[in-house]
């Protein structure tokens, strides 16, 4: 997909993005590219499709979720920094931790981020069950963000403590999940459970696929 391709798509979807974010978009294909053939951060085969199946699949949680001005986003397993680095470009207003267990995977994300010039989007190798023992982590965040990194009771089991009252999940799955989120809402009854298939305007690779995006509020 060209980068003007790119910036129609998003635009025909409720994403505006203006030039200095897709520069910003730009550079980051560039550097994910680049360096994935020293870290391994994505399969070797979608490097020809970093723009359309990382990076307009991360912009499509803007699409079904809303991030309130200046909020706290935790992005739990972000690898190269998905779905997390694109939204922070999306939405420079939001204070974002990346996080991710494996050390070199975030030492170039770490990189990644600070060549978006957000000041608010950090990274840190940590397991996320580990947040948990800090106490300035405790109920900080509004919005938790995953993709494709465990089932929805896991990552809710390693992270409830973290979000803030009224926060929300908004996680990018694939296929069936009906007995994963049945599962979730056996252990939260307390939340609202909402799966959206993603129907993106102009790329109906997302669609073919069975991507959702899966969003998740405490009532």
């Amino acid at each position: 997909m060209e980068l003007t391709e790119f910036w129609t798509i998003c635009g025909a979807n409720a994403i505006p993005l203006d030039i200095e974010q897709l520069q910003a978009i730009e550079r980051y294909v560039k550097e994910i590219v680049y360096w994935n053939e020293r870290v391994n951060m994505i399969s070797r085969k979608d490097c020809e499709n970093v723009l359309e199946r990382h990076i307009l699949h991360s912009l499509m949680i803007c699409k079904y979720a809303e991030f309130g001005q200046k909020s706290w986003v935790l992005d739990i397993g972000t690898g190269g920094g998905f779905p997390g680095i694109p939204l922070a470009i999306a939405r420079p207003d939001l204070r974002i931790l990346l996080t991710d267990s494996i050390a070199k995977k975030v030492k170039m994300t770490e990189m990644f981020a600070s060549h978006t010039g957000r000041r608010d989007l950090k990274a840190r190798c940590v397991r996320v069950e580990e947040l948990q023992k800090e106490k300035d982590m405790i109920g900080k965040f509004n919005t938790i963000t995953a993709r494709a990194v465990a089932p929805i009771l896991s990552l809710m089991d390693w992270s409830f403590p973290l979000l803030k009252k009224n926060g929300q999940y908004v996680l990018l799955k694939g296929g069936n999940l009906d007995q994963e989120i049945s599962d979730a809402q056996k252990a939260y009854p307390f939340c609202e459970f909402t799966e959206h298939r993603i129907d993106c305007v102009g790329y109906n690779y997302f669609a073919q696929e069975e991507k959702k995006v899966i969003v998740i509020k405490q009532q």
